[in-house]
């Protein structure tokens, strides 16, 4: 039977608001989820309340809603550049680049994937296909391979790993819930310090080893969902 963190079951296990506030100002940190699906949106919020969690460089597929997790740290001011695949879900976002406010990498999805699974293994830069003759090519080595024209793209990597999953046991190790898996277990290999936002955590052993995407050697801190910000 498993046993809840608030008990004190795991030594890894922090408050929303002392996560957040190992976010330094100028921090590059990666943020799971699609949309709001897979979002670790207790330590998004947690943000606000950490006055130093500015100027940012943000890694996700996406700027939350308007008014919704990253949405609202954009708003706030917080966000100086996002590095991602699907801005016009929030028209904030559109705007604040418009108006020279948020500067945007524009990285397509698979490519985006790719590059931060690279940046966890320890591959600098690889080449591909996607994005040739468009403007994504501007200013990246192309190179033909087998008579195919090829784009470089770097491997991206950050300071901090927020991060999404259903359940984790008392040592950290990560279990996901369907499609919320998305991007975060390729995050948690390519940052220097990876949060885990939680809904529960098990005693060790409680886990179907099997289940575990995410090795616990990867995680350095739990938060409980909707633990204080």
């Amino acid at each position: 039977m498993g046993t809840d963190a608030r008990a004190g079951s795991s030594p890894k296990t922090i408050t929303a608001a002392a996560a957040a506030g190992m976010v330094r100002r100028g921090s590059t940190i990666m943020v799971g989820g699609f949309g709001l699906v897979g979002k670790p949106l207790t330590l998004v919020e947690a943000l606000l309340g950490n006055p130093d969690a500015t100027d940012l460089t943000v890694v996700s597929n996406n700027l939350g809603e308007p008014g919704r997790g990253l949405g609202r740290l954009l708003l706030e001011g917080r966000v100086r550049k996002a590095v991602g695949s699907f801005f016009t879900s929030n028209p904030d976002a559109v705007a604040a680049h418009l108006a020279g406010a948020l500067e945007v990498e524009l990285t397509p999805q698979g490519t985006m994937a790719e590059a931060i699974r690279a940046g966890g293994a320890g591959i600098g830069a690889f080449y591909v296909r996607t994005g040739v003759g468009t403007k994504l090519a501007e200013g990246r080595e192309l190179r033909d391979i087998a008579g195919v024209p090829h784009l470089l793209w770097h491997a991206l990597r950050a300071d901090v790993a927020l991060i999404r999953a259903r359940r984790a046991d008392a040592l950290g190790n990560l279990v996901y819930e369907k499609t919320a898996r998305n991007f975060n277990p390729d995050m948690a290999t390519a940052a220097d310090l990876v949060i885990a936002e939680v809904d529960e955590i098990v005693a060790t052993g409680a886990l179907d080893p099997e289940a575990v995407v995410t090795p616990h050697l990867l995680v350095d801190h739990l938060v409980l969902t909707g633990s204080p910000g």
